[in-house]
């Protein structure tokens, strides 16, 4: 494939669902693997719908993700602008050039005439009424009333759209890469609103309008927009662009976690889930929550779990970074039914991203929500308390709570699992083995090893019998990396002070 041209072209109506940043995605996968050219493009023709700030979140969201675009607003390229409130009277000419080919025409009716006509249908028992080529000879439009008419509300101002012309008894066929044909007869489909009486196109001209100016070659989007595509390839034959019409290809929908229907915003609270790549500030608290980033998820880590959501290699690899999804991905490969939104996945697509962190990358990320909480650490020593700790982490948000105990004294101890292992008669012996680990010579996790494994031969003791005493002294709780390990990095100091605590609140615990 030569020039390949692919757009993301999203509505800056509020926050971007994790659904869109797949598609941003698909799309940049399949421009980088044909050596193509990615573009965003800012579709902000419904003004009563604009949020403010969504468009600058729908950027960052793609910077977060690693998605950059190679044209856009604030990225440059020839084919701008990429905003299209800022290609207004470029559409009216295309929609009366429509006109002028006998493709389009005018229509004067008033929202309240419409109203009242879908009123006359339903009450008839049409509650589907439609402005198609039946309803078109007895509406207010430039087909059905006389020239000198129609001239003559044009020169007094008079509001109207203007409206595409569907054919009669046509199908419209056309290739989708992913559902193969896919046919429309037209007259299932109505007279969509090209121009509205406010001037701003529709999504339906501004869309066709950008994507031939823009060169678009392979359109990828969701499958919301498919009912749309049969209008679409219509404006392509009114238009005579049919030769450089796009090729489309249709994603699957994002399923809830249950599979019950389309994954939405209202989920994310249901399902106390994140639906969004970033968090967002809206103007309510219900309007307001957590994306990805701050779940605690890595950027490397949602991309690869959204690749996954509707494709497939084919094979049994499922770790990728962008570049070798870049390599692999293919169109052909995505599936027609929904994927299901599997948040368990996505953290385990996270906890192996996490694994092969290095400790000072990793000590970067967490090092915010650690001071946040009131603890502080020099670079060096959370390094390597990030090192012991990302094994056992799934999300970065997790790591604040469970190394708290490596920044600060054991606040909770697991008094169950101590009062099953502890007796104060065993005091002397574990403040002896403590006072030979204060006077190690070598405090590092293998000479702390040896020591320890030979305090244990010469008294006969077995493993079940020191280490989760150790443990506990130190951590609080079962859980945790090595004991080892674990006192390499608390050092020799901190080590023998938590060591001390410990056993005196166990020998508190047994006189309860």
């Amino acid at each position: 494939m030569e020039n390949i041209r692919v757009r993301f072209a999203p509505s800056p109506t509020g926050p971007l669902h994790i659904g869109g940043i797949r598609t941003a995605l698909y799309n940049y996968l399949f421009a980088k693997k044909h050596g193509g050219t990615f573009i965003l493009r800012i579709e902000d023709t419904d003004q009563g719908r604009y949020v403010p700030g969504a468009e600058e979140y729908i950027i960052d969201s793609l910077k977060w993700c690693g998605l950059l675009p190679h044209e856009g607003p604030g990225f440059g390229g020839e084919y701008g602008p990429y905003r299209q409130s800022d290609r207004k009277e470029m559409y009216r000419r295309f929609a009366l050039d429509l006109v002028e080919r006998g493709g389009a025409y005018y229509a004067f009716d008033t929202p309240e005439e419409l109203e009242e006509r879908r009123k006359a249908e339903a009450a008839q028992g049409n509650h589907n009424f439609k402005y198609d080529n039946a309803a078109r000879p007895s509406m207010k439009n430039s087909l059905s009333m006389p020239p000198a008419e129609v001239e003559c509300l044009l020169s007094a101002g008079a509001d109207h759209v203007i409206r595409l012309k569907v054919p009669d008894n046509e199908a419209v066929v056309f290739n989708d890469i992913i559902r193969g044909e896919v046919s429309f007869q037209t007259n299932e489909l109505d007279d969509k609103v090209l121009l509205k009486a406010d001037g701003m196109p529709t999504y339906h001209l501004a869309n066709i309008v950008d994507d031939h100016l823009m060169k678009i070659t392979h359109v990828i989007r969701g499958e919301e927009w498919l009912p749309s595509t049969g209008h679409h390839v219509l404006l392509y034959r009114a238009f005579g662009w049919e030769k450089t019409m796009p090729q489309f290809a249709h994603l699957p929908l994002i399923l809830r976690p249950d599979g019950k229907g389309k994954l939405s915003k209202r989920d994310g609270a249901k399902f106390g889930i994140p639906v969004f790549p970033l968090g967002w500030q809206g103007s309510t608290p219900e309007d307001s929550f957590d994306g990805f980033r701050e779940f605690g998820f890595l950027p490397e880590a949602v991309v690869n779990f959204l690749a996954f959501l509707g494709w497939n290699p084919g094979t049994e690899q499922e770790i990728f970074t962008i570049e070798a999804l870049c390599e692999v991905f293919s169109l052909d490969k995505i599936s027609k039914g929904g994927a299901r939104f599997d948040f368990d996945k996505a953290k385990w697509f996270n906890q192996q991203y996490l694994h092969a962190t290095d400790g000072a990358t990793l000590a970067r990320l967490v090092k915010p929500s650690l001071v946040a909480a009131g603890h502080d650490a020099d670079d060096d020593y959370l390094t390597a308390v990030c090192n012991l700790m990302k094994d056992r982490l799934s999300l970065l948000t997790d790591f604040t709570e469970q190394a708290a105990y490596f920044f600060g004294d054991v606040k909770v101890y697991d008094d169950q699992n101590i009062a099953k292992r502890w007796t104060p008669e065993s005091r002397p012996l574990f403040e002896s083995l403590a006072t030979a680990i204060e006077n190690a010579t070598s405090f590092d996790a293998a000479g702390l090893e040896a020591l320890v494994k030979n305090f244990m031969e010469t008294r006969n003791l077995k493993p079940g019998q020191v280490m989760p005493i150790l443990r506990l002294a130190l951590a609080g709780t079962m859980q945790g990396p090595a004991v080892y390990e674990m006192m390499a990095v608390l050092g020799r100091e901190r080590t023998g002070r938590r060591l001390e605590k410990a056993f005196g609140y166990f020998d508190g615990l047994e006189a309860k």
